[in-house]
């Protein structure tokens, strides 16, 4: 009863982290920009709403670690973090280097190259902190693709901006 307990308490944090990006991207979703001001501003409202709700909610599971398994996570966490502080300046470069960290920490054939010294850390680490290095990896990738998707949909907006804004002039 005590692992159904702490499964349950761990299918709730991962929901809240759903629920949360579910939100996040409902905010900066391209279909906002195609509705009225009134619309948008009444969607905006409802999810800041529900954003502060759902962070109202705190599940915590905590996880028993030895000391070296401590430094390991202290280690992965630290490694994917200065990936991420990089992120604005080389977006290509950061997708990589986050892509090469995921490819360490799955069991399937990854796409890509695999970061070894990440893995070797990651190795270190509690079960239940792999799954959660894991899952926070696939999230930052998730992002980012979507980040990517909503560039290229801006950039394939400009020419008719563009074309808008001269037609406007004459």
């Amino acid at each position: 009863r005590v692992e159904a307990f702490r499964d349950a308490a761990s299918a709730m944090e991962q929901e809240k982290e759903i629920l949360l990006e579910m939100i996040h991207n409902i905010q900066n979703s391209q279909d906002m920009r195609h509705i009225s001001e009134g619309e948008r501003e009444e969607l905006n409202l409802t999810a800041n709403r529900l954003m502060g709700r759902t962070l109202t909610v705190e599940v915590s599971v905590e996880t028993i670690r030895n000391a070296q398994q401590q430094e390991s996570l202290l280690h992965a966490t630290k490694m994917i973090d200065e990936i991420v502080n990089k992120l604005l300046d080389d977006l290509e470069d950061a997708k990589i280097r986050l892509m090469s960290l995921y490819g360490a920490c799955t069991s399937d054939v990854p796409a890509g190259p695999i970061d070894q010294k990440f893995q070797s850390v990651v190795i270190g680490c509690a079960i239940e902190d792999q799954k959660k290095i894991k899952r926070r990896l696939e999230t930052l990738l998730r992002n980012l693709e979507n980040s990517e998707k909503s560039i290229t949909l801006l950039e394939h907006q400009k020419p008719s901006v563009r074309q808008s804004c001269n037609s406007k002039q004459d």
